[in-house]
């Protein structure tokens, strides 16, 4: 499920630099995929006025796994037009006063949500690096949810009808808004309960604007998991809130049907199996902006595999091969998309990476080692430094080899525990990138069910064609929670696993990643009960 939230823009402009009073307007751009700029709003014309506040507001979704970058142009309306509606206006008939960009998260990643940036005039008969300053302007960002009132359920369901031959189902539950269209959308799903037919799952959250009011119908899907992804339907019933809070208060269950083919048409078929409210009820819960309002940041990390099944760095058959060209290799286009998105919510800048599997010079192979070469310190200034860390260590190190997680893990584990002593508002991200199948699986779910206490998520991108079936273990959206070997289970599930041939021909490798680091970082505040204002 991907986190976007609505925001109205508000934008405001100081000390605009011109000879003589100006009526301006602001035209507002988004970056498209190809690059390419759409315009989306105009605001009202402000008259004779250097330092403006312009009046309307425009509504855009924020999603936090992408980056959305907007631009705002201003103008000066010609005396002649003000009688023009904004929208018939021609802008090339009217006199640029300059334009800022930046992106979306910049802004609403600001304890006050606003911006201040320079406008800048672009000359076109110089080169496009060359602009003049032209002022300052300060864009606001307020969001639109009108209501935190989350509704907490745990549900239950009896008498699952069992799917697999020689086991019991292995039962999750999918829940979905259905929108005008009748399409219906999912919001939220439970763990997998293995091996159950009268599963209790644990407690769900839904925001009740999230899935339009107490009264909108919700589909509630129950099915059995399956490994390959293809999860076979047990049944389902169609309840609002408000019905789900009457099932809860008359201790009663709802059959579930099963569409049933019938000629040209589907009918419904009812089961024997139930699904029943155990719990229901509705609080206020903080959103992930909340904390980023109340100053909280996302710290990015960096573990990189330099084990020797990733081939000779030199040879362009390689996955850390160094394109001559420029273009990216895989490992390179992971940390790319990843930091870019993470950067804007870490307030320094400055990222903690590391390389694993691999020999430094005249040394033993080490499962954790400094990328930027330091023995003293791992942080290294911005992406750009990751990148640069990167491709020096490549003709500085020997790769190796076997893939170890555990000590990459237990490094970013420590720092995180480190913070948390400290009462600093930080929340981790770990990316692991890697070519192949850990050989230290159970001491990699010893240290995920052990950091699974502390602020820290830990993302992890498989490149190259090795099978990462074992990969998926680690991720609890594919099965049951992680448990180390004296049989404690993770407290939540920190961990995202995505194979980038599954995603670098589809959707960005970003979007996988990111979809449930925002649920994870709440998961985390509500289980310490920490308040954005704390």
């Amino acid at each position: 499920m991907f986190c976007s939230y609505r925001f109205l823009l508000r934008i405001c402009e100081t000390g605009m630099c011109s000879p003589r009073y100006s009526d301006p307007m602001v035209v507002v751009y988004i970056q498209e995929r190809d690059g390419a700029f759409t315009e989306v709003f105009r605001t009202e014309v402000v008259l004779n006025s250097l330092n403006p506040t312009w009046i309307t507001k425009y509504t855009i979704t924020y999603q936090f796994e992408i980056v959305q970058i907007l631009l705002f142009r201003v103008f000066d309306v010609d005396t002649q037009f003000h009688n023009v509606e904004v929208k018939m206006l021609k802008l090339e008939e009217q006199q640029s006063l300059g334009e800022a960009s930046c992106a979306l998260s910049e802004i609403v990643s600001k304890p006050n949500r606003s911006l201040t940036l320079d406008l800048v005039q672009r000359e076109e008969s110089v080169p496009s690096t060359h602009s003049q300053h032209r002022g300052k302007f300060t864009v606001h960002a307020e969001e639109c949810f009108s209501s935190k009132t989350t509704a907490e359920m745990t549900l239950k369901c009896l008498n699952l009808e069992s799917k697999d031959l020689f086991s019991k189902s292995d039962p999750f539950l999918v829940i979905s808004k259905v929108v005008e269209s009748g399409m219906s959308i999912p919001v939220c799903k439970t763990e997998v309960s293995k091996n159950d037919l009268n599963p209790t799952w644990k407690p769900l959250f839904l925001n009740i604007q999230q899935v339009g009011s107490k009264d909108s119908p919700l589909v509630i899907e129950c099915f059995n998991f399956n490994s390959n992804g293809k999860h076979d339907l047990i049944g389902k019933v169609q309840k609002s809130l408000a019905d789900l809070e009457k099932l809860h208060s008359g201790r009663e269950g709802e059959n579930l049907f099963l569409p049933t083919p019938v000629g040209h048409d589907n009918q419904n078929k009812a089961l024997r199996s139930k699904l029943f409210v155990e719990k229901y009820s509705e609080t206020v819960q903080y959103t992930f902006l909340d904390y980023l309002a109340a100053g909280f940041e996302l710290n990015f990390m960096v573990a990189i595999d330099f084990t020797a099944s990733n081939g000779n760095p030199r040879l362009p058959d390689s996955l850390h091969y160094i394109d001559p060209s420029g273009r990216l290799n895989a490992y390179q286009k992971a940390i790319y998309e990843v930091g870019e998105v993470l950067q804007f919510y870490d307030a320094d800048k400055r990222f903690p990476a590391w390389g694993f599997g691999a020999r430094p010079i005249d040394g033993p192979v080490s499962h954790c080692f400094n990328l930027n070469g330091s023995s003293n310190y791992c942080e290294v200034e911005g992406i750009r430094g990751i990148m640069m860390a990167y491709t020096s260590a490549l003709f500085n190190v020997s790769l190796a080899g076997p893939t170890l997680f555990g000590h990459v893990i237990n490094r970013a584990a420590m720092i995180a525990s480190q913070s948390l002593a400290n009462d600093a508002k930080k929340y981790f991200v770990l990316l692991i990138i890697t070519d192949g199948v850990i050989t230290d699986l159970q001491e990699t779910k010893d240290a995920l069910v052990k950091a699974s206490d502390l602020p820290l998520s830990i993302l992890i991108v498989g490149v190259g064609g090795a099978d990462f079936k074992e990969m998926e273990i680690l991720d609890a959206d594919k099965g049951e929670r992680l448990e180390s070997s004296t049989g404690r289970v993770a407290s939540r599930d920190i961990v995202q696993f995505v194979p980038f041939r599954d995603v670098q021909n589809g959707p960005s490798v970003v979007q996988e990643l990111l979809a449930e680091l925002p649920s994870q970082f709440l998961a985390y505040m509500r289980s310490r009960e920490i308040k954005p204002c704390s």
